[in-house]
């Protein structure tokens, strides 16, 4: 990693620099406003630590300078002279953070281990060569090395692991990899479609094939032509389609619903369960048949739990992710929060990190990530009974009662309605219908 200092004072960028190489830091350094931005025209810094006060102007033209550009470098501002304006401007900028001189050789070097720590992290993303499956824990790394090795040949591939471990992801990780790159990759969840709407959707049919169908339509598997097919949560087909997708995967062709004539295609199918299949052939509820047709090549996700060294870089994804979305300011995660979610359980693994990172950057201030999160610790619903002397509006209370209810139901649930329902006692029905008195038209509490 490469570090400028923007420092006029010699003693003092002597000291920055002796501890910038602690950090393993490459260092440079400039004494003037001139010598800084020309530093900047020649080269690329992931961190520079700038004084505001120099001989020839302020450091804060580095700094707009530096933050002008996409990837920009972290900063961290040190002055004796800000004043509220600049600060503020600064931290429009981006920049990390800043320190008043004199300051606390500890308090910088705290500052700089968190600085680097997200330096780190970005690097490893920029260089990640699996787009959305984010992870360099051992189990990760051998995972990706599999898919590198099984993605160029056109064989069948089971992917295992529970829900939400990123299943899809890998699938369109080996699909980037291979061959058929430039060709479509589709998905379809097998569990979410009775087994009617399931068949006409992977076959296609045609016109008149059955009531409301007005016209031909192609299945996901003639529209995946020369490309890949995602066939998510296989172990929940119907037993009937079992049989239509063996002789597919047998001989690559297929018949339309209301058709008699055969077609031809060419599509590599990847298919992935949460379930134990061979545990479902003994229940007589999966074919044995099938099982080994689509298992060429079995890659198991490890859960979330086995590789907790991997949420740093999770969250930092996803904060970036949707603080871009929501067109929110990132400025910086907090390590307590971070440090919370590894010990969350994360049951919905990658997901449920996944919607916690998303809940937070949503309630996000100050561009500190996490600032305010306390697992365990949420502040319990006021419930004492206090009428004033000129009464109250009975239906105003129940309704702002109702709703901190279900406010606090999803934030326990980390936004999984199913589960908030349940804490509440409710049907996912009735949950439904008491939220949506409380969400305009956007979708959100008013």
């Amino acid at each position: 990693m490469k570090a400028l200092i923007l420092e006029d004072e010699d003693s003092l960028r002597e000291i920055l620099r002796i501890i910038l190489e602690d950090f393993n830091y490459e260092v440079e350094e400039a004494r003037s406003l001139k010598e800084g931005l020309e530093k900047l025209k020649k080269d690329n810094y992931h961190l520079i630590i700038a004084d505001l006060r120099l001989p020839d102007g302020s450091g804060m033209e580095v700094v707009r300078k530096a933050k002008s550009v996409k990837e920009s470098p972290e900063v961290i501002i040190i002055t004796a002279y800000a004043t509220t304006e600049t600060v503020k401007e600064a931290f429009e900028l981006g920049v990390y953070d800043y320190i008043e001189k004199p300051f606390k050789l500890e308090e910088l070097k705290l500052i700089l281990r968190n600085v680097s720590e997200k330096i780190e992290l970005k690097e490893e993303l920029r260089k990640e060569e699996f787009p959305g499956f984010i992870g360099k824990s051992p189990k990760i790394e051998r995972l990706k090395e599999q898919i590198r090795k099984i993605a160029p040949y056109d064989v069948n591939v089971l992917i295992l692991g529970e829900s939400g471990t990123g299943k899809e992801v890998v699938a369109r990780a080996i699909h980037q990899l291979s061959n058929r790159k430039d060709k479509p990759f589709l998905a379809i969840n097998c569990a979410a479609l009775p087994s009617n709407l399931l068949e006409s959707e992977l076959f296609g049919y045609r016109k008149g094939a059955f009531t409301g169908a007005s016209s031909d339509k192609k299945g996901l598997i003639e529209k995946a032509q020369g490309g890949t097919l995602f066939l998510d949560e296989i172990g929940d087909m119907p037993l009937e389609l079992q049989s239509k997708l063996l002789r597919f995967l047998e001989t690559k062709k297929f018949i339309p619903l209301g058709d008699t004539k055969e077609r031809e295609v060419d599509v590599r199918i990847i298919a992935a369960t949460n379930k134990n299949l061979k545990e479902e052939i003994k229940k007589g509820n999966f074919r044995e048949d099938l099982y080994y047709r689509l298992s060429t090549i079995t890659l198991e996700i490890p859960p979330l739990r086995e590789r907790k060294e991997d949420i740093p870089l999770l969250v930092e994804f996803f904060a970036r992710k949707f603080a871009d979305k929501y067109k929110k300011e990132l400025r910086k995660i907090s390590p307590d929060f971070v440090k919370s979610l590894t010990e969350l359980p994360l049951e919905g693994n990658v997901r449920e990190l996944r919607n916690i990172v998303e809940r937070e950057v949503i309630l996000m201030e100050d561009g500190i990530l996490g600032k305010n999160y306390a697992k365990g610790k949420e502040q319990p619903i006021e419930e004492e009974v206090k009428i004033p002397e000129e009464g109250i509006n009975l239906k105003e209370v129940i309704s702002s009662l109702e709703k901190k209810y279900l406010l606090e139901a999803l934030k326990k649930s980390n936004g999984v309605k199913t589960k908030a329902a349940k804490l509440l006692g409710l049907t996912l029905r009735e949950f439904n219908y008491r939220l949506q008195k409380y969400l305009p038209k956007e979708g959100r509490f008013e």
